[in-house]
């Protein structure tokens, strides 16, 4: 059986990338097919298979730039020609699941999202502030289009099978593409914030890109209101700016090595989440290193924090999430670590390669 295996883009290791690598380890005979690949900023394990790639990978700089090129992604993984292949897998949150495949193939997408720049995180990306202007009449000017094309790959002649990275994911699949899905949580490396012991300090801590739906500029105000706590910021991305003027209390530590990242987390007070997130990988690294979760009670995060593991909060309004952090500062002791390693270690990428594995060979009969 020929196996082609789809992700959106590859130009880095973040949560979407870690599942698509499982499912590379499990398929190691399988061809990669990608809009565009970088090999120097992802894992070595995509070295060892054959990648094909689709026109844009031939624009200069298009790994810092791919955004801009949202109205080409639909022709350009249209490009990508997988009619020899007898299966099918795509990892998608932006075009992946559009891969045309011949008609006696079988294709079973495992949805991290539906396309999130052009359905319901339109704004975090394209919103006054958050894009120049001229980008943002383009944006609106193509959302329709490409939402519809998004819904006409979505339906049961192109995707055999839907599987929704969490419960909120397939809700949004059932509201936007009227299909049911199949739920399979993806996983955390939690043997790798085994080696050090929780040490806690005076500090919160933040995890993750800095994209506008993740929030970080809520938690920046409320600390820039409370002088007398401290906060970690650990990252980059589009939300740059925000950066900027930090007081003293909230330090950037930019981009760190992962064993940097796994002592931050051994000494964190707590872990900050006040984004709405399809699921969120960030609060399972926390976990697993046995320290609470503060995060907003919506989307992936209440499919992986528990009363036992963290506090969740309403409202993405400082006050909220400062109701939340007084909580936590007087039930602090409430919470132990040997409960919440625990909790995340059932997010185990064994149990993810067994429940992928079950939900292929189901489809295949």
């Amino acid at each position: 059986m020929k196996i082609a295996l789809i992700h959106d883009w590859l130009t880095g290791m973040r949560g979407g990338e870690a599942v698509f690598q499982a499912i590379c380890e499990m398929y190691p005979s399988a061809e990669i097919f990608t809009l565009i690949y970088q090999p120097n900023s992802v894992d070595r394990v995509f070295h060892s298979f054959k990648v094909h790639t689709s026109p844009l990978q031939k624009i200069p700089s298009i790994e810092r730039n791919y955004r801009k090129f949202l109205p080409l992604m639909p022709l350009a993984v249209g490009r990508l020609d997988v009619s020899d292949f007898d299966l099918v897998i795509s990892s998608s949150h932006c075009v992946a699941k559009g891969i045309q495949k011949n008609k006696n193939a079988k294709h079973i997408s495992y949805v991290h999202a539906p396309m999130r720049y052009m359905w319901e995180r339109f704004d975090d990306y394209f919103g006054p502030g958050k894009s120049s202007f001229s980008t943002r009449l383009a944006a609106r000017a193509i959302r329709s289009k490409m939402q519809a094309w998004d819904v006409s790959v979505s339906g049961q002649d192109r995707v055999d099978l839907m599987i929704a990275n969490s419960h909120f994911i397939q809700s949004k699949i059932k509201e936007f593409y009227k299909r049911d899905s199949l739920v399979i949580h993806p996983f955390v490396d939690w043997e790798r914030f085994q080696s050090l012991k929780r040490d806690p300090k005076d500090f919160y801590l933040m995890v993750g890109a800095l994209a506008p739906y993740k929030r970080v500029d809520l938690a920046i105000e409320y600390f820039k209101l409370n002088p007398s706590k401290q906060l970690m910021i650990v990252g980059d991305g589009q939300d740059f700016a925000l950066l900027k003027d930090l007081p003293d209390n909230v330090r950037w530590l930019g981009r760190q090595s992962n064993d940097e990242i796994t002592k931050l987390y051994s000494h964190a007070k707590a872990f900050l989440f006040p984004g709405v997130e399809d699921f969120g990988i960030t609060p399972l690294e926390s976990m697993s290193s046995g320290v609470p979760v503060i995060a907003l009670n919506r989307g992936g995060a209440t499919e992986t924090v528990t009363i036992d593991t963290g506090v969740f909060f309403e409202e993405q309004s400082i006050a909220s999430l400062g109701g939340a952090i007084d909580y936590f500062e007087s039930h602090s002791s409430d919470f132990k670590e040997n409960v919440i390693r625990a909790h995340a270690k059932t997010f185990s990428k064994e149990n993810f390669k067994t429940s992928f594995k079950e939900a292929i060979d189901s489809c295949l009969k």
